[in-house]
């Protein structure tokens, strides 16, 4: 593999995170996605300092919506 593939790929992932990023910086301000994270079936256990957080319904949120994305885009 030449260096320019690995340089494409850098710029691609790198492009990748930015993009990611601005979301996320925008995500308290989209209204209803703020709510991302603090869904009904998302599991908190708190005792003492301890807490622990697994975000179940978000991540089978997301996993939906993904896969229908993907779905649409990939069809051929």
């Amino acid at each position: 593999m030449e260096i320019s593939y690995w340089a494409k790929v850098f710029i691609i992932v790198g492009c990748i995170f930015v993009l990611v990023g601005l979301f996320l910086l925008a995500l308290p301000h989209i209204p209803g996605l703020s709510r991302l994270g603090r869904l009904p079936g998302d599991i908190v256990y708190r005792r003492g300092n301890v807490v622990f957080y697994f975000p179940l319904m978000t991540s089978l949120l997301l996993s939906l919506l993904l896969t229908l994305i993907l779905t649409l885009v990939l069809r051929r």
